[in-house]
């Protein structure tokens, strides 16, 4: 709900949003060693500066697309980045290959970007919004708390 520039939110909401905005050590957000593991189609692993190891598989990491439009799209269906569509009722679902990516392209020193083999391309994983959706035990917990 906002009034004239005002917007009020949930507590948990706000917490998010302090989380969103609190700025990372650098060494946190810049990776050592970065590997996609395109050709086994399990995912991608990064192994940061300060010690810390992520990894997410590529469904999680399609789902996460930070794309405006899929940002946008989950909000709007209370979604969080990672968490898959419901899937409409149907007689007989129909398949759906798992999503991979069909080109991996790093951008700048920043991010990476994958162009997906279901034709989406827009998004851009910057270093920062996947060290801060790290889905490893020790990360987990910590938002778990929060």
């Amino acid at each position: 709900m906002s009034h004239e520039g005002i917007r009020i939110v949930h507590e948990d909401e706000a917490r998010r949003i302090d989380e969103q905005n609190r700025s990372l050590p650098q060494q946190a957000t810049e990776p050592a060693k970065v590997r996609v593991n395109k050709t086994e189609g399990t995912g991608m692993e990064i192994d940061w500066k300060d010690g810390h190891h992520s990894a997410w598989n590529f469904t999680w990491l399609r789902n996460a697309c930070p794309c405006a439009t899929c940002h946008e799209e989950r909000e709007q269906e209370g979604r969080r980045p990672g968490e898959p569509k419901k899937k409409p009722a149907a007689a007989l679902p129909m398949y759906e290959p798992p999503p991979r990516p069909v080109l991996v392209s790093p951008v700048g020193r920043y991010a990476i970007s994958f162009h997906w083999n279901d034709g989406h391309t827009s998004g851009i994983y910057s270093w920062d919004f996947l060290r801060r959706h790290c889905n490893c035990d020790v990360c987990s917990k910590k938002e778990l708390k929060s």
